[in-house]
């Protein structure tokens, strides 16, 4: 593979190289040279003076990771797939649902992989809550609450938050994006992978509060959305970076409750409580009983905090797997469109919304081969 852009979460994807070692980077490239030097020092890389000399020197068969802004993420990724480059982009696919069905043509055209970040649906914790609801743990799932909020962030000490080769957290960049776009994507994926498509999304969002910057940013910092899946699923999304830091999602069905408390970690406990009556009273079990996978991924496991604890290669080591051995493909492109398609209706959706009818699709993912059974 090879890397495009070399900011703050490059070194994240680079990091997680220790869980892939047959995963082969070829270089970088940047348009900032002093980013793209400092990376490529520190992590022993190529540097590439332009994306075509990229584009050039990247094998058949390679996968561009594109890790630039998302401003970016349409042009670029439009590059690569003309170049006969499969590609796998950072969070949104584009900043326009239009853009996004563009380049999901452009690469079905030409027979290239197109897949999208997040891909933490793959993890270990992801995978042992759908087997969950797949096998019926808490009875047919009716209605779900899942949390992306990330604290106060403009009291934080953003300015103090460097990657691990020295990027700056870029956070003029992140506000004027919007939380929503850059983050629901770690619950809607899991979310998609497990109930399939979206019917329908009902959702405010506004901005709440001063970001700092000049001139003033009103880009949404807050969403909320009520999500019908067409499976039958009713989910309840907050994303916002006010509300004290909380990443659970809980799941309620006809026998109890299925929770993960950080869906940020790869790792994260799945707890199941179930119902019962106790004379006239109807009880969840204040004792959850942790569930576990028959299999897990032994030896590839994240082990550092926050958003170190995801294993970034996840979804490109899926592409090179189906593209090496064929079968079902976790990481397509009808996911990453749909996903983007929810995330952008529920940035935008501003204060005054109706409800939305999406326009894509998705099929729920078909589980790791290791992912078959709870213990």
């Amino acid at each position: 593979m090879a890397i495009v852009g070399t900011g703050y979460v490059a070194d994240l994807y680079m990091r997680s190289r220790d869980l892939h070692p047959d995963i082969q980077v070829a270089g970088a490239f940047d348009i900032r040279q002093d980013r793209l030097a400092a990376f490529c020092n520190y992590w022993n890389l190529t540097p590439f003076a332009s994306l075509s000399d990229l584009l050039r020197a990247l094998p058949k068969g390679g996968i561009v990771l594109n890790l630039t802004n998302p401003a970016a993420h349409h042009d670029v990724t439009r590059a690569c797939l003309e170049a006969d480059h499969h590609v796998y982009s950072e969070k949104p696919l584009a900043m326009e649902l239009g853009q996004a069905r563009e380049l999901v043509d452009l690469a079905r055209r030409t027979g290239k992989l197109l897949g999208g970040a997040p891909c933490s649906h793959l993890s270990e914790a992801a995978q042992t809550l759908a087997t969950a609801t797949r096998t019926g743990t808490c009875g047919p799932v009716r209605l779900v609450y899942a949390e992306l909020d990330d604290g106060f962030i403009p009291q934080a000490p953003h300015q103090k938050w460097l990657s691990e080769s020295g990027a700056p957290w870029p956070y003029e960049n992140e506000m004027q994006t919007g939380c929503t776009l850059e983050h629901a994507g770690y619950v809607l994926t899991w979310l998609v992978a497990m109930f399939g498509s979206i019917h329908s999304i009902t959702a405010f969002s506004a901005a709440t509060v001063d970001k700092g910057l000049e001139p003033e940013c009103r880009v949404p910092d807050t969403s909320i959305g009520i999500l019908k899946f067409r499976s039958g699923p009713i989910v309840r999304l907050t994303c916002t970076i006010v509300a004290p830091h909380d990443h659970r999602v809980l799941l309620t069905g006809d026998r109890g409750t299925l929770e993960v408390r950080d869906t940020w970690d790869n790792n994260a406990k799945v707890h199941f409580r179930r119902r019962f009556v106790v004379r006239r009273r109807l009880l969840e079990s204040p004792i959850p009983r942790r569930l576990r996978l028959a299999q897990g991924p032994a030896g590839r496991r994240a082990k550092r905090r926050g958003a170190a604890s995801m294993d970034f290669l996840l979804g490109p080591e899926e592409m090179f797997r189906h593209l090496s051995q064929g079968g079902v493909n976790r990481c397509a492109d009808q996911m990453a469109l749909h996903v983007t398609e929810a995330a952008l209706h529920l940035q935008n959706a501003g204060e005054a919304s109706e409800t939305y009818l999406m326009q894509t699709a998705c099929d729920p993912v078909p589980a790791m081969e290791w992912a078959g059974s709870l213990r």
